[in-house]
């Protein structure tokens, strides 16, 4: 078993604001915690992962397909693999969440 705490995580900044750290991990599926600051911004792209996610603090406006979706604290959300994504922190608050990948992130390149 394998037991990570937010305390051990060093964080990298993906973007201008956007600090991703990779939690806990398995052969399926890992869990990787965000940090948006405001006015940070995720710009659109895709990856093959399906990505669910749950906010815990803030509020992230995802944009997909044309259609844009509010998500705030309490709220969870699934993305399928390919889909371009993208995502805005246009509160006051950090936004802070979970996210899920599936398959795993493996060395993603905002790791570098």
């Amino acid at each position: 078993m394998e037991r990570v705490s937010l305390d051990d995580l060093e964080p990298s900044e993906a973007a201008d604001g956007v600090h991703l750290a990779l939690m806990a991990g398995a052969d399926s599926m890992n869990v990787q915690h965000f940090e948006i600051e405001p006015g940070a911004v995720v710009e659109e792209h895709s990856h093959p992962h399906e990505q669910t996610g749950f906010i815990y603090e803030g509020e992230l406006v995802f944009r997909s397909d044309g259609e844009e979706v509010v998500c705030g604290p309490g709220d969870s959300y699934a993305i399928p693999g390919e889909q371009p994504h993208a995502a805005e922190n246009r509160g006051d608050e950090t936004v802070r969440g979970i996210d899920i990948f599936s398959p795993p992130r493996e060395n993603p390149s905002w790791q570098d």
